[in-house]
């Protein structure tokens, strides 16, 4: 017998949505050799359920059971396939090494900051390579390069490069439902950098806060060297996107559910046991992270220090069994147990309990009635990626009073800003803020419940849904358009052949991050041998005409440059080296620079890694070795304070790679070429830079002109390659 209880996965179109998550939305049980399915609750099933979109909705995950018998495995496949469900087949190895060891023993506590419970076994790791590996087959068995496939959370974080380097094309997502932790923490974790490059094979990376998103910017900078263009990344010539999406829940389910008779029923018999008193509710599973022992502390110091609650003030402690079979889990409920004993113990009086204590699940209806019927929720994890309970508590509230306890480390505290927020550390904090919940005036309970309720209202979990998808389609015609702008093998051929059937023909080059890659000594960056050889091979071409336009001076381009017969435009243009002749368009009053130093040597002093370049016409202030978040700190300050005299003496002020440029606005690299050369000369114009200062060179130029640029794509320029060292392999192209 098969009994199937599951979400509806409507058939729709070609392009299919496929959802990737440890578990599936069903659990497969089998009991006196029958096979049951029956739907687990959560947010996660019932927000995807709802998504109204185009595509046919399939969701891939463990289905909860081990098997050894193959027949039984087919059974499963085949039941569940015709609700567009596939399973994953895990080990119970697996489940240990993977789900608890590497998951829950490794990722879970560090990612919650209980960086001393993480533990680091190489058995762990092995596994979690290993399961990815699986879920990506098992994804691949299913997928298209159309596909949209959406991954979730901390168990799955290498999958979504797994899936790029097979389907390059497919939209991918990636959320994460826990904490991202702070750089500090992340760093210590031995396989850092391959979770980080795991995840951004996703096109979007969502996480529930900002905290959470600028954590994870902060550590994928300092740990891979990869920068934000905003909430921007390039890294190769793929784009990818980090954003915040508050997950909600379906706030509908909560206010049609206290209409319900048998929940209106639960609720009066919830307060007729509770007649006379107020309840403050606590929900949560068996976990460290959620700040139960300093709870209990606080409801102790509640009953200590205001005694006249005793006998009026009961807790509702209800806690969902989890992973009650580990030690540390053990140890804990111990704990618990010996605590709400030992209040019991002290505070009981004949017909009033300070704490009822229920280790067990409910059913959506009686939490449902639990909600409504209870004053104040107690909501106080030390860490938790949202926390859906206090929403839910809001929603389940009606239009009736009540008052919501919140820790400010659950990422729902920053939506709901009319909850007394609390530091979940602080027994004595919680205990007052209780008492405060106690005594506050209804119409005030009502006011504030009115406003947060209007707030997950709108953002529930459909529109969290919705958001994620939309924005991961605006992300992939975004990375479509970009890939048209890359520089295939093709075209480059046939730019070359255009190039060698001009008879006039202009080459235009910027030096450092196009000719020769960025260094952290910029006095290092110095051209090879075989580059010097090819600059050579292309001046002596017949009917060419060259230059090397550049922010350095022009000392160092003499030496680097020491062909006569390309022209050199040293400083953006304000010195011209044509026909081996040196020439300074520069102002001759350098009054200016002295103010512009005192600035610029105030931050370098706080700044460590900085330092200030002077040339004869341009004073540079380089950050590249600095610490990223410091320097986009002194950055803001710097322009800041340079944006007055600049403009009192007629400066221009440039944020170019890793550098702060001032200097005299007469010229840029822009005039410096469309002053010296008469383009209707020339049947062939290529154009290549990587910064914003060859942005305006490729303005400069006719509108049919090559531009190129290196590194990240750019409006201005037709085409983009994404590293030097392949536009070098394409100057080759010209010369053969």
């Amino acid at each position: 017998m098969i009994i199937l209880i599951l979400l509806g996965m409507r058939k729709k179109g070609n392009t299919k949505l496929i959802i990737v998550s440890n578990r599936l939305p069903v659990k497969a049980e089998i009991q006196d050799q029958a096979l049951n399915f029956v739907k687990t609750a959560g947010g996660l099933a019932t927000g995807l359920d709802s998504l109204d979109i185009p595509y046919e909705k399939h969701w891939i995950g463990w289905s909860g059971v081990h098997t050894d018998n193959d027949r039984t495995e087919v059974m499963i496949n085949r039941s569940l396939a015709e609700f567009n469900f596939h399973p994953v087949r895990l080990t119970e190895e697996d489940i240990e090494l993977f789900y608890e060891g590497y998951s829950n023993s490794t990722l879970w506590p560090l990612f919650h900051y209980f960086f001393v419970y993480a533990r680091h076994e190489e058995q762990y790791w092995e596994s979690y390579q290993r399961v990815n590996s699986v879920f990506e087959e098992r994804v691949r068995e299913i997928a298209t390069g159309d596909d949209i496939i959406w991954v979730q959370d901390y168990h799955l974080m290498l999958l979504p490069a797994m899936l790029r380097e097979h389907l390059p094309n497919a939209r991918i997502g990636f959320f994460l439902h826990i904490p991202f932790p702070s750089y500090e923490l992340f760093r210590t974790l031995e396989n850092r950098k391959e979770i980080l490059n795991g995840i951004i094979g996703a096109d979007l990376i969502g996480f529930h806060t900002f905290t959470y998103m600028r954590h994870f910017i902060s550590s994928l900078y300092r740990i891979t060297g990869i920068e934000s263009d905003d909430n921007r990344f390039h890294t190769g010539n793929r784009t990818f996107s980090v954003d915040a999406f508050p997950m909600g829940i379906n706030y509908g389910s909560f206010r049609n559910a206290i209409k319900d008779s048998e929940v209106k029923e639960l609720i009066r018999e919830f307060r007729e046991e509770y007649s006379g008193k107020r309840v403050v509710l606590s929900v949560d599973r068996l976990d460290y992270s959620k700040g139960l022992i300093q709870r209990l502390e606080a409801f102790r110091l509640l009953l200590k220090n205001h005694p006249e609650w005793i006998n009026k003030v009961s807790l509702v402690m209800i806690l969902v069994p989890s992973r009650d079979s580990v030690d540390r889990y053990q140890d804990l409920k111990t704990k618990i147990d010996e605590m709400i004993g030992k209040i019991n113990g002290e505070y009981s009086n004949p017909g009033w309990i300070p704490i009822h204590y229920f280790y067990k699940s409910f059913s959506f209806k009686e939490l449902t009635a639990f909600y409504n019927a209870s004053d104040i929720a107690l909501v106080t994890p030390l860490r938790d990626g949202m926390n859906l309970v206090a929403k839910e508590f809001i929603a389940a509230k009606g239009n009736n009073p009540g008052v919501l306890v919140l820790s400010e480390m659950a990422g729902a505290a920053i939506e709901l800003t009319d909850a007394i927020h609390v530091n979940p550390n602080n027994a004595s904090e919680i205990s007052d803020s209780i008492n405060r919940a106690l005594i506050m005036p209804v119409e005030e309970q009502r006011e504030r419940l009115k406003k947060m309720q209007k707030v997950i209202k709108k953002q529930d979990i459909a529109k969290w849904a919705d958001d994620f998808i939309d924005e991961l389609e605006r992300i992939h015609l975004r990375q479509k358009n970009i890939n048209k702008k890359y520089l295939s093998q093709k075209q480059m051929g046939a730019i070359s052949d255009s190039f060698k059937s001009s008879s006039r023909r202009l080459l235009i080059l910027d030096y450092d991050g196009t000719l020769v890659p960025f260094s952290n000594k910029p006095e290092m960056a110095l051209p090879s041998s075989s580059l010097v050889d090819l600059l050579n091979k292309l001046s002596n071409m017949p009917n060419l005409s060259m230059a090397i336009v550049s922010g350095r001076d022009n000392t160092f381009l003499d030496k680097v440059v020491s062909n006569r017969g390309i022209a050199v435009f040293a400083e953006h243009g304000a010195q011209r080296r044509i026909n081996g002749v040196w020439k300074s368009l520069s102002r001759r009053d350098l009054s200016w620079q002295s103010e512009i130093l005192r600035i610029m040597k105030e931050v370098t002093d706080s700044t460590p890694g900085s330092f200030i370049e002077k040339k004869d016409t341009a004073i540079v202030w380089h950050y590249r070795n600095s610490d990223k978040w410091l320097a986009e700190l002194r950055v803001a300050q710097l322009i800041n304070k340079l944006i007055y005299p600049c403009t009192m003496k007629k400066l221009h002020l440039m944020k170019g790679q890793k550098i702060i440029e001032v200097k005299p606005s007469e010229y840029n690299k822009g005039t410096a070429i469309k002053d010296h050369f008469n383009y209707v000369d020339y049947d062939f114009i290529l154009a290549a830079g990587d910064d914003t200062t060859d942005e305006d060179m490729f303005d400069a130029l006719p509108r049919d002109a090559i531009t190129i640029k290196i590194g990240r794509p750019s409006e201005k320029s037709r085409y983009t390659i994404a590293r030097s060292a392949r536009f070098i392999k394409f100057l080759l192209m010209l010369t053969k």
